[in-house]
């Protein structure tokens, strides 16, 4: 009887090593070798070897190409984030934290298709999908349901009703006959998704695989698995909040700069079409500390709500802290403050929060913060009807952002009366039912608004 060949791997990175050793030689992490049993029978793809036409290199001018028809997914955030829908054959990795909607968003994507789709699930019993289904309201003929981790099971199940999307939750409960270790490992996710991206690639049927979020925030498994697939998304939001932000990390076929934004109700996932309406308060009159940003996120404009508090500093050391925002850009953005424009805020405290539990990284959220900053220094409110949109570089000097007049227009349309921003030599065509002010420097901003 041959000997059983064993390995050790990494659980960090997913690196192999010979025999144990304290340290991956890696990724420098400590204690984190596991053994696991190597493959011991023949590897058995989805199908039968003999049935595998061979491949053969041809030159890039013989390949004949077509438009591919994307599949709609019957949900407009979702459509936006892949670029118009999904490609026959790619392989997407959904990850999010535990409890913020990824089960719900596929399953309500089940639910809503016009082509059969297969469900699997590992964690749940079929009888608990039909029961979350019936409180999403939603019903049709088109969904199956397997709960099985077994992929040889999944494969049968296939060849017996052909889907035409394939939602695998998650990938790190399945577990392949071709290696010998627990479900979760290292070796089974990377040989688990192996034969899902083969039979996706083969037969042109989209895969959708729920990724497990570790501690660090990454997805966990070994890092090759994002490299293996085709699209990596992420499910942002915070539980307490209503709003879940849908990205793309990685994208072979669209853009990775849009956002999805979805609300989360009782019954499910509800797309927010107009985002700038929900992030923006028609409640608070009077108060300072507030002010509008006209944000960009991949080609979709924001209007969102920024809120500063600053007082007085209670302990030696003042306190600097964002919601939404870089915590090391708030700081720069203070020392330009002191060292620019003169404003005293060494001593203070300064608090900073993006209303909704969206967060941005647009440069152009620099001249809102400033105005808010002030605005809370100052304790003088700023008007509704003002929206703010450019970076503030370290010598002071306000900034020109790109997409300026999709931010002028989207403030045009939600009925705001004046947008502040730098200079653009190249757009001069405002819409006339806004005032547009340019101004270049940070001080002349200050002169503005507070006299």
């Amino acid at each position: 009887m041959a000997k059983t060949k064993t390995s050790f791997f990494c659980q960090n990175c997913g690196t192999q090593h010979a025999q144990w050793q304290g340290q991956c030689h890696a990724c420098k992490s400590w204690n984190t070798l596991v053994e696991e049993i190597l493959e011991k029978t023949p590897p058995q793809a989805w199908k039968e070897e003999a049935n595998t036409a061979s491949n053969k290199a041809v030159l890039l001018e013989e390949i004949q190409t077509h438009t591919e028809i994307r599949i709609d997914t019957k949900d407009a955030e979702l459509n936006r984030v892949l670029g118009g829908g999904m490609v026959p054959g790619a392989v997407i990795l959904l990850g999010g934290e535990p409890g913020i909607g990824k089960s719900t968003l596929l399953l309500q994507l089940a639910l809503s298709s016009e082509h059969p789709i297969l469900y699997v699930s590992g964690e749940e019993s079929q009888k608990q999908i039909k029961l979350r289904a019936n409180r999403m309201g939603s019903s049709t003929q088109q969904c199956y349901v397997l709960s099985e981790t077994q992929t040889t099971k999944i494969f049968q199940q296939i060849k017996k009703t052909p889907p035409k999307i394939i939602i695998i939750d998650s990938i790190q409960t399945l577990q392949t006959a071709r290696v010998e270790s627990s479900p979760g490992s290292i070796t089974q996710i990377r040989e688990c998704a192996a034969e899902l991206i083969q039979y996706a690639k083969e037969t042109h049927t989209p895969v959708l695989l729920v990724g497990h979020i570790n501690k660090e925030g990454s997805i966990a498994g070994p890092k090759i698995l994002e490299h293996m697939v085709d699209t990596v998304l992420q499910f942002e939001g915070d539980r307490n909040h209503f709003y879940r932000i849908l990205r793309a990390q990685k994208n072979r076929f669209g853009a990775t700069s849009e956002i999805g934004i979805y609300e989360m109700h009782q019954n499910g996932l509800q797309a927010v079409s107009n985002p700038s309406r929900l992030l923006l308060s028609d409640t608070q009159h009077g108060l300072s500390g507030q002010s509008i940003a006209a944000a960009i996120e991949g080609i979709r404009p924001l209007l969102i709500e920024v809120q500063a508090l600053v007082s007085t500093a209670v302990y030696g050391t003042p306190q600097r802290s964002s919601t939404g925002f870089n915590t090391k850009r708030l700081n720069m953005l203070l020392a330009v403050l002191e060292k620019r424009a003169g404003f005293a805020l060494g001593s203070k405290d300064v608090f900073i929060n993006l209303t909704g539990g969206i967060h941005i990284d647009d440069p152009a959220m620099d001249l809102a913060l400033v105005a808010a900053i002030l605005s809370s220094h100052h304790d003088i409110p700023l008007t509704k009807k003002i929206t703010l949109a450019g970076e503030i570089g370290l010598s002071g000097e306000i900034r020109p952002v790109p997409k300026i007049e999709q931010r002028i227009q989207e403030a045009a349309r939600l009925g705001f009366e004046t947008v502040i921003t730098a200079p653009h030599p190249s757009y001069s065509n405002p819409p006339s039912s806004i005032e547009w002010i340019a101004f270049p420097k940070i001080e002349d901003l200050v002169r503005y608004l507070f006299g």
